[in-house]
């Protein structure tokens, strides 16, 4: 697993820093990940993912498990439950099969949903 350090300029001038983890394809990890910032993977999780940011699934990128973080984008695959508390956003490339529990499901045109789906307002 890698971590990538990102810097951005704030409108005042300001340097902040920004982590994220990047899986990169052709990593294959077996077991669970818990993760405190956003992450990427574009390799194959067979596990569950745990995530207090967003998660992009890439393309190549695969879970084989369940998945629970704040947001996503999912371009690559998941088979299992996926518990994303705020916005999912489904890709054109993705294929899912499970459930989906979230608060705001976008599905472009093209996706492959296989399973259920429950959205409820969180107020």
């Amino acid at each position: 697993m890698q971590l990538k350090k990102t810097t951005t300029m704030a409108k005042d001038s300001e340097n902040t820093s920004v982590l994220h983890n990047v899986i990169a394809q052709g990593t294959k990890i077996t077991g669970s990940i818990d993760a405190n910032s956003d992450i990427r993977l574009d390799g194959t999780l067979e596990g569950n993912l745990n995530c207090n940011g967003k998660v992009v699934i890439g393309a190549q990128g695969s879970i084989l498990g369940d998945l629970h973080c704040n947001n996503s984008d999912i371009l690559g695959s998941v088979e299992g439950k996926i518990f994303v508390s705020d916005t999912i956003s489904i890709k054109s490339t993705a294929s899912i099969t499970g459930e989906i529990h979230t608060k705001i499901l976008s599905i472009e045109p093209n996706a492959v949903f296989n399973g259920t789906c429950e959205m409820a307002r969180h107020e």
